[in-house]
This record gives C-alpha cells, structure tokens and sequence, in this order.
C-alpha cells in the first residue's frame, strides 16, 4: 500500500484516492480551523502555491478531535477556510486521526512516520507528514513545525526529485 490506494472523501463530498497526485511531493496536514496553529493555513497556501508549479501540493484533512476546534460540518469547514485564511488547497471532509475509528490513510502515516519516542498518535492538530514522488511518507511534523520552517525540507525534495 502507499498513499495513493487509500480513499478519501472532499470536502464536497466525492470519494476518491490519492492516485491523482502520483508523482506529486506532498504534505498532508490534519487541521481545524478554530485552533491555535490555524494561522499556519496562510502559510501552508503560501507553500501551495509558491510551488505547485514544480509538482508539491499540500492536502487538508479537517479534525475535531483536539479540544473540539473544527467547524461541525464540512461546509462550514470550507467557508471558514476559504474566508478567514484564504485556502485554496485541495480539502478533505472532516475526519478521525487517531485512536479506534481514525481514517485509514492516517493509521498508515502515522505508523510509517511516527512521533516523538516512536508514538504512533498524533497529539495535536496541524501535525505534517511529507510524501515523496514515489509516494513514501518520509517524515512527521509536529504542529509547533510551522509551514516556514519546514520550507527548506520541501525545496529540497523537489529539487533532488526533479533531477531524477
């Protein structure tokens, strides 16, 4: 399994998998727009767009399992993002990301690339996980990573994968 088999539902409600962004590096974050780190949504546009041309797109996955701070339904999960932080990355429907019910796409990041001291859960909204071209989940961010910091790494990837 990589990434790419997994299905997923958009924030509009369509099923999918992940198969369209093959080839693509990304960087797939677990949201929620009343947290504290929800000024990282401007800069994980910024990232988008600045580098979308050379094949990175990041991928939102709404969740309210950290104190409550997403939005009940995945419409007004796309309003609040799209009119307080101008998001225009692609945005999944609202989700579970850790314990009996998490969605099976985190399950998989989350054992491929775990946290601190080897946990497999993830603590806090915003936590990132970077995927390669090829598809392999290389490494977790914390939520206190935030977009700018984590730049560089992303550069990097794009330009070793482009000389491919």
């Amino acid at each position: 399994m990589s990434v790419y088999d997994y299905e997923v539902k958009t924030i509009r409600g369509e099923k999918k998998t992940l198969a369209e962004y093959r080839g693509q590096v990304l960087l797939i974050v677990n949201t929620a727009t009343k947290c504290g780190f929800a000024p990282q949504f401007k800069g994980l546009q910024q990232l988008h767009d600045e580098y979308g041309a050379q094949g990175f797109a990041v991928l939102g996955f709404p969740c309210g399992q950290f104190a409550n701070q997403e939005e009940e339904g995945d419409e007004a999960i796309a309003q609040a993002c799209e009119l307080n932080f101008g998001v225009s990355f692609p945005l999944f429907a609202k989700i579970d990301v850790k314990g009996d019910e998490a969605h099976p796409l985190f399950k998989y990041l989350s054992d491929k690339a775990r946290g601190v001291l080897g946990s497999k859960s993830i603590k806090w909204n915003f936590t990132k996980f970077l995927i390669d071209r090829e598809g392999n989940v290389l490494k977790r961010f914390g939520p206190n990573e935030t977009p700018e910091k984590i730049e560089n790494e992303i550069i990097q990837l794009l330009t070793e994968s482009a000389r491919v």
